[in-house]
């Protein structure tokens, strides 16, 4: 399994790390409704993890992928800890709070709500428990992950991440 995705990874990066986070971005809908909520199959929203999944593959998969790109080739610098630190900073300080909203106003839009209660009911919160989690993931994901692994370090930090999400966006 792990060479088959290594092998797609290398023939279709953008399109490989799209599908894996369309399919983790649903597993932590999932995990949200069944294991936090404790819906049940009878009331799992399946149109709710649709929109995860969508939002995952068609939005964040490729956003990160191309983000992590950027800062690999335009944040570099001699002193190796310097760096991994600029580039959390540069994540924490511009991807984050950028896709946090987003992700808020693609849900509201394809709920068919007005983002902007959305946003002001949820970003500032969802924003302030990212910064309680997500430096300190990626500060090991910059430094120990190559490249080409970081979107999946993150889809798989993002199972309870998105959980998070999820429950946050779902509030009324």
């Amino acid at each position: 399994m792990l060479r088959w995705y290594q092998r797609k990874l290398a023939s279709r990066p953008l399109l490989t790390q799209a599908v894996t986070t369309a399919v983790l971005f649903g597993v932590g809908d999932i995990t949200a409704q069944q294991v936090v909520e404790k819906k049940g199959l009878e009331k799992h929203e399946i149109a709710r993890t649709g929109r995860m999944a969508l939002y995952g593959g068609a939005v964040f998969g490729p956003a990160a992928t191309t983000w992590y790109g950027i800062l690999q080739r335009h944040v570099v610098l001699r002193n190796k800890n310097a760096e991994m630190l600029a580039r959390v900073a540069a994540d924490q300080l511009l991807f984050a709070p950028t896709f946090i909203g987003v992700f808020l106003g693609s849900m509201a839009v394809l709920e068919g709500s007005p983002p902007q209660d959305k946003l002001e009911r949820s970003y500032l919160p969802a924003l302030q428990t990212n910064y309680l989690i997500w430096p300190f993931v990626q500060m090991a994901n910059f430094k120990l992950v190559p490249l080409e692994h970081r979107v999946l370090v993150v889809n798989l930090v993002s199972i309870g991440w998105n959980c998070y999400l999820s429950m946050v966006n779902s509030q009324k």
